[in-house]
């Protein structure tokens, strides 16, 4: 029965989100909302059947947590290639110290 719905779900909220990427401009949104955002809310839903409305809350403050995480990881990546003129290989290699660290503080923030 959770397949089912899984694939239902999953297929659907895909769909919303490549038709919404469609519609904006540039088309390279296409893909960016046809993956992430619907993996993320088909998988909440299946949390909230499978383990109720509290923990889903829970884990939407993780994700939101790793969400955050990963933009400093970019915005550090960035910088460096941009200031020192890094190469994209070595300045994400660089930035993954910044992404650690984002991580494991907002990870600690949302288990208290």
């Amino acid at each position: 029965m959770q397949l089912i719905f899984r694939f239902i779900a999953g297929g659907l909220i895909v769909s919303v989100f490549a038709a919404l990427g469609g519609i904006l401009k540039p088309k390279s949104f296409a893909g960016l909302f046809g993956s992430a955002p619907s993996v993320a809310l088909a998988t909440l839903a299946l949390t909230i059947l499978a383990n109720g409305k509290l923990y889903a809350a829970r884990e939407t403050r993780s994700m939101i947590a790793g969400a955050i995480a990963l933009w400093l990881y970019a915005r550090v990546t960035i910088w460096l290639i941009m200031r020192f003129n890094l190469r994209a290989a070595l300045a994400s290699a660089s930035a993954i110290a910044a992404w650690l660290i984002c991580a494991i503080g907002a990870w600690l923030l949302v288990l208290r």
